[in-house]
């Protein structure tokens, strides 16, 4: 059983930070690639950050690259996503997602979800 659970969303004001956490159980999953993804209401699903297997291998999406960080725990079983800067247009639902085969960017290819945690960015 392969299960992901994010935390960490809240209301915060633009500029503010917020740091995401996804736990992850089930198998190996130090072994996966991991992600984050956002969805906006009305909007399509959007890549935001992944992370190689062992953590050194880090692609973020242009509209957060420099003010989001992702990184894992493999001893703790959980990926984060620190988030500062933020902005009114970050605010989402997140969803922590997981392939075991890929390095990859798009939302199809990756097997396992969490069930989202919200982030509003008030102006």
């Amino acid at each position: 059983q392969v299960q992901l659970v994010e935390s960490g969303g809240g209301l915060v004001q633009a500029g503010g930070s917020l740091r995401l956490s996804c736990a992850y159980s089930g198998r190996t999953l130090s072994s996966y690639f991991m992600a984050w993804f956002r969805q906006a209401p009305g909007k399509e699903r959007e890549f935001v950050a992944r992370i190689t297997r062992s953590g050194e291998g880090i692609y973020y999406a242009d509209s957060v690259k420099g003010r989001f960080t992702i990184s894992r725990d493999n001893a703790k079983n959980t990926v984060y996503l620190q988030m500062n800067s933020l902005k009114f247009e970050d605010t989402a639902v997140y969803y922590c997602a997981a392939n075991a085969y890929y390095s990859t960017s798009n939302y199809y290819q990756y097997t396992y979800w969490g069930q989202g945690t919200q982030v509003t960015v008030s102006s």
